[in-house]
């Protein structure tokens, strides 16, 4: 189909490159430059979705990102599917398969247009009080189908093949929105010299300039000073230019996050699709704009029916006509040049109808001058037709806000404006504050909280000269800026319904036309008892669509206050939520997908164990290696030879997976204290010491062994999934609670690969391959470290142990860690050594009472629960936890303390988990004394035994208990939690 409803010349659209795209299965022909919404038009299509309440027909009411009536799916082929993209903000490209949503069988005969006729029936609310039984009703009939009635678009099924990536900026000004303010502040901050962001929305810069057909700028059309000044900025290496990204959240420390579309408008281009920006900027310049607010009257919703200024630039931006024959509707200056330009473009304009007694602005006057036919004090009341408007109702405005008898005025296009709301969205993330403008009937920016900055329309200043003025300065620029002449001020606009009308009426007066919600909804609400916007708005779904309410909200809140006889400012405003526009799961999901999801982390000693036979378990995202059978050995018998190995000769373990921390600075001791329970303050260089951490609760959440490198530089080690978030804590308290303490730390944990020795030759095996190093217990003693070379390798050689045995720690980097693993495992061989996995680490520690982070500890436990109070020092000034210590819940009697159980069986291995009692058959509702937390079968001791925190456990031991299992309770005795060495002499050996 050719398109039919094209103006002769004009706007933006590349006529020499034509393209043809399908909708609902028609073949239709645009061309370059044109949006879905602009393509239809241009080929008279009006309607493009279905309302997702009544399934009223629905066309454009807008032509931006307002949009909330063209909805459409957009189908790419395999994975390539998106539901519910504004036709407005869709590219069109050669081949583009789109269709309408929400309707069947087809857009134009859909069989659930008859909820129309039942929409008396239906107010908001109506569920609350309708579906309320009989008893089970809700989850098996009413549930169900409302489920598979709601929702617009259907979500695609198959995987999506496209990539999405992140990028990562900071710069000294970052501007939203790249209109003629937003390009002024960027071109004035550019030459200063600073780093600038520009940001927008659209493929094009340029804003409302895209559609300005009377503007002088520095004595040029508008369009010459765009192109000038978007060269300048192309051209300078100090400036980013982002087009087609929308900056959706504005959060705390001017950190804003973008989503930037890359290739949807150019489907058969290879690369990411969409790119999320993360960004810190000093300063911000928020040009974000305005949205054109409609009129509330009945049937406003019918195709045809849309904002003036939109209409406006169908016609200059896009040469599309959207109208032959056009009523204009206003209560704003805007409606009259966008009456001018559709003029201009060859539309009839049948008639101006203006709810101001007077109007006699410019514009105004210039649509007198054109001979339109204007009627000032009066109203549309009414607009009718099916698919397309066909003919407007226009009644006279009586003083008293009732409307007369109406007239009858044939059109296909009503052009309606009720004035101007300035996107606050933005602002309002960043906890700036509102304050209402009584003379614009709108809310304005307030008081910023950040280093931010609002100018243009955002900020209410509609004169495209005080605009650019105002934006110039903001951005540092010097003299008085780009100069205007020709586009004068536009005054006026409306809030609510456009008269006082029948309620009856307002059935069909929609105020948010993407949830169906109708004037005589809002006011319902109020009559039912809702008096705060915020459960106006609930009760309602008012502004919860995909459009955030941007040409709802203001109108809702103005019949709001009506109804409830109070100011719009008393009555408040919503709160603008993020995102500003909707974002795709995949943005956010960026690589982390299929393997990259849940990342597998192998350490660079990974492909030895591989080849050893490793069998590997997840340790946070690490892959370790848990057992290395031999031959036919089943799980039990590799754990029993890799145990009685370590402990009579060596074992060799990757460590590597360790959280490893550098801290660094002149006040890295005094952190490491205020971090840790016990004190570090006098720690020898050379010297290791195990630290516990608690949280601000008195509650353990890691621990680790501190390595004094230097006088100013500590390792310090973590647990393995805990490394993370320990990094994070010690950022966040220097950063916020300690700033001025002199300290940085640096995440190692990639950069050194870590091979522990254990067992009583663990000497003779290292000895050998080390350079700069004594391994005699006189120079090198249990808990320290000494740094020097292997096999002349650097490397940090820990001499500190998990087993109970002998052990040293050899560090060093991790390009070198499989040779180096190569090499003691040659010495470790020579001697009967064998390598271990964790699984028989686990035994180990247990056998001597070390603890495990997580496993002995859950989030309740405190350093003297674990028999480790004696490591707190209270004599310290301050650390974390230290105030919760002395709380009298931490210190009462009764608290749950670690101990040993040991099973009547030595035979029998207790349930990890089970519940500790002190009676055989304890009655229904007994609270249990504790948990076991560990529990094996030991080769070294020729037993079970476990670990478990029972109530009053110290005090309790040699008494009996009882511990649950699936088969009912065993009888255990409780013991000390060291099992193996207690005076530690194979540990300082």
């Amino acid at each position: 189909m050719t398109a039919a409803f094209r103006t002769a010349t004009g706007g933006r659209i590349d006529r020499e490159k034509p393209l043809h795209f399908d909708f609902d299965g028609e073949r239709y022909e645009a061309h370059a430059g044109d949006t879905l919404a602009s393509g239809l038009i241009a080929n008279g299509v009006h309607l493009m979705g279905r309302s997702f309440k009544y399934h009223r027909p629905r066309g454009l009411l807008s032509t931006g990102s307002d949009e909330p009536n063209a909805l459409v799916t957009v189908d790419c082929g395999p994975g390539r599917v998106t539901p519910n993209l504004r036709a407005t903000q869709v590219e069109l490209y050669d081949g583009l398969v789109a269709r309408s949503q929400n309707a069947w069988p087809s857009l134009k005969y859909d069989a659930l247009a008859i909820n129309g006729l039942a929409a008396p029936l239906f107010p908001s609310g109506f569920y609350y009080k309708t579906f309320l039984g009989p008893r089970g009703a809700w989850e098996h009939i009413y549930e169900p189908v409302i489920r598979r009635a709601a929702g617009l678009g259907v979500a695609p099924r198959a995987a999506d093949p496209d990539l999405y990536a992140f990028a990562y900026r900071h710069c000294e000004v970052a501007v939203i929105g790249a209109g003629p303010a937003g390009l002024a502040a960027a071109l004035a901050a550019a030459r200063t010299g600073v780093r600038v962001i520009l940001f927008d929305e659209q493929p094009e810069f340029g804003g409302s300039l895209l559609s300005e057909t009377a503007a002088i700028i520095d004595g040029g059309p508008a369009e010459n000073w765009l192109k000038a000044t978007l060269d300048e900025l192309g051209a300078a290496a100090n400036v980013t230019l982002l087009r087609r990204t929308q900056v959706f959240g504005y959060y705390l420390q001017n950190f804003l996050a973008a989503s930037e579309r890359l290739t949807d408008h150019a489907p058969g281009a290879h690369g990411v699709r969409e790119k999320l920006w993360q960004v810190r900027a000093k300063r911000v310049i928020l040009a974000t704009g305005a949205h054109e607010r409609p009129l509330v009257f009945p049937d406003n919703d019918r195709p045809g029916v849309m904002l003036a200024d939109s209409a406006r630039t169908l016609a200059t931006r896009y040469g599309a006509l959207p109208g032959q024959r056009v009523l204009v509707a206003t209560a704003h200056d805007g409606a009259y040049r966008a009456a001018l330009d559709l003029d201009a473009a060859g539309a009839e304009i049948a008639l101006i109808v203006d709810s101001r007694p007077e109007a006699d602005g410019p514009w105004p006057r210039a649509a007198r001058k054109a001979g339109f036919r204007i009627e000032t004090g009066a109203v549309i009341v009414g607009a009718r037709g099916g698919s397309r408007v066909t003919h407007a109702l226009v009644a006279k405005l009586w003083s008293d806000g009732h409307a007369g008898a109406p007239d009858v005025i044939p059109c296909d296009l009503v052009a309606m404006s009720g004035g101007f709301t300035p996107s606050l969205h933005l602002f309002s993330q960043s906890r700036g504050k509102l304050r209402f403008d009584e003379a614009s009937r709108s809310f304005l920016p307030g008081e910023a909280r950040q280093a931010q900055t609002s100018v243009g329309a955002c900020k209410g200043e509609f004169s495209l000269q005080a605009a650019i003025s105002e934006a110039w300065r903001a951005g540092g620029g010097l003299g008085e800026g780009p100069q205007v002449e020709g586009a004068p001020e536009m005054t006026g606009g409306a809030l609510g319904l456009v008269a006082d009308l029948p309620e009856a009426q307002l059935t069909k007066a929609f105020v948010d036309f993407q949830n169906d919600v109708t004037a005589r909804d809002i006011k319902l609400a109020t009559r039912e008892g809702m008096r705060s916007i915020e459960h106006i708005k609930r009760y309602t779904t008012t502004g919860m669509a995909t459009d955030q309410g941007k040409s709802s909200n203001m109108n809702a809140l103005a019949i709001a206050a009506e109804a409830l006889a109070k100011p719009i400012s008393e009555v408040g405003l919503t709160t603008f939520r993020l995102p500003y526009t909707p974002v795709s799961f995949g943005l956010f999901g960026g690589p982390s997908r299929g393997r990259l999801f849940d990342p597998a982390r192998r350490t660079p000693i990974h492909s030895w164990y591989e080849g050893q036979g490793a069998v590997f378990e997840e340790a946070g995202l690490w892959k370790r290696a848990s057992r290395l059978p031999r031959g036919g050995e089943s799980r039990d018998e590799t754990i029993t030879r890799e145990i009685k190995t370590t402990r009579s000769s060596a074992g060799i373990m990757d460590a590597s997976t360790l959280g490893k921390i550098e801290v660094v600075g002149p006040d890295a001791a005094e952190f490491l204290n205020r971090i840790y329970i016990n004190s570090f303050a006098k720690l020898g260089i050379g010297r290791c010491r195990y630290g516990l951490m608690l949280n601000e609760q008195g509650f353990v959440y890691d621990d680790g062994v501190v390595m004094r490198l230097a006088a100013e530089r500590f390792h310090i080690t973590t647990t393995t999934s805990g490394a993370a978030h320990v990094w994070a804590v010690m950022e966040d308290y220097r950063q916020t609670e300690w700033p001025e303490l002199k300290v940085h730390f640096t995440s190692i944990s990639e950069q050194f690969a870590t091979i522990a020795i254990n067992g009583p030759l663990s000497r003779e095996i290292l000895a050998p391959l080390l350079q700069g190093i004594d391994l005699g217990s006189r120079d090198f003693p249990h808990m320290s470290m000494r740094t020097g070379k292997i096999c002349g390798v650097p490397t940090r050689l820990a001499r500190v142990s998990f087993t109970g045995e002998m052990g040293f720690e050899v560090n060093v980097p991790a390009d070198y860690g499989l040779s180096i693993q190569e090499a003691i495992w040659t010495e470790a061989k020579k001697r009967g050594g064998c390598a271990y996995g964790l699984d028989s680490l686990l035994v180990m520690r247990a056998e001597k009472g070390f603890i495990v982070v997580g496993q002995e500890t859950d989030g309740t436990v405190t350093a003297d629960d674990l028999g480790m109070g004696k490591m707190v020092a209270m004599a310290k000034p301050d650390f974390i936890g230290k105030r919760s210590l002395s709380l009298p819940e931490l210190k009462r009697p009764g608290r749950r303390q670690l101990v040993g159980l040991l099973a009547d069986d030595p035979a029998f291995v207790i349930d990890e988990g089970a519940q500790v009692v002190d009676v055989a058959a304890p009655p229904p509702g007994t609270s249990a004394l504790g948990h076991v937390t560990s529990s094996y079968m030991s080769p070294t001791l020729g037993r079970s035994f476990a670990l478990g925190l029972v109530a009053d456990g110290r005090a309790r031991i040699g008494a009996r208990l009882y511990a649950t299992g699936m088969d009912g309770t065993r009888p255990v005795r409780v013991v000390d939690p060291v099992f193996y060495d207690r005076e530690g002499a194979r540990l300082d050996a």
